[in-house]
């Protein structure tokens, strides 16, 4: 079956902006040393549909410039998305429950390295990748796997392929 390309684009583009607005909604706790983006929730997308992968992207992209980030975040945050967005797609057919650990893993490692040498955070990097993974885990792991289960009952009627 030949796929639906405006589809794939308007789920994209409804995902980028779906992420957009919750950092802006949620912008206090959105950005910094000690986060927890909301809209990291929506990481776990890709599990249903392939169109979540350029839509996270775009949408951190997005994000991070209307909030004021400098371009080495803009590019390496939208980078950690895109990593574990990708590593979602791949692990997807594995468990549910694996779903949520790319993006945690990817925003962990990567993250903390922007804030101590981009924005010159004085906190050693174990410290940030510390905060920044137990962030990661709160939204990815738990609100996200709360979001994958209430999408999974309605998946047929959201993620249509056709």
């Amino acid at each position: 079956m030949k796929e639906n390309k405006v589809l794939f684009m308007a789920q994209a583009a409804m995902i980028a902006a779906i992420y957009v607005v919750l950092c802006i909604a949620f912008a206090p706790i959105s950005y910094g040393a000690i986060q927890a983006r909301i809209a990291e929730a929506l990481v776990i997308l890709p599990y249903f549909t392939p169109a979540a992968i350029p839509g996270l992207f775009i949408g951190c992209f997005i994000a991070n410039l209307i909030g004021g980030s400098i371009m080495l975040d803009v590019a390496f945050g939208s980078l950690a998305t895109l990593i574990g967005a990708i590593g979602t797609y791949l692990l997807r057919k594995k468990s549910r429950f694996l779903a949520p650990v790319p993006p945690i893993l990817a925003n962990t490692l990567i993250i903390p390295f922007v804030l101590h040498y981009g924005y010159g955070e004085p906190l050693p990097i174990p410290f940030l990748m510390g905060t920044v993974g137990i962030g990661e885990i709160a939204v990815c792991g738990v609100m996200g796997i709360i979001l994958l289960t209430i999408l999974e009952r309605y998946r047929k009627f959201i993620f249509r392929t056709a």
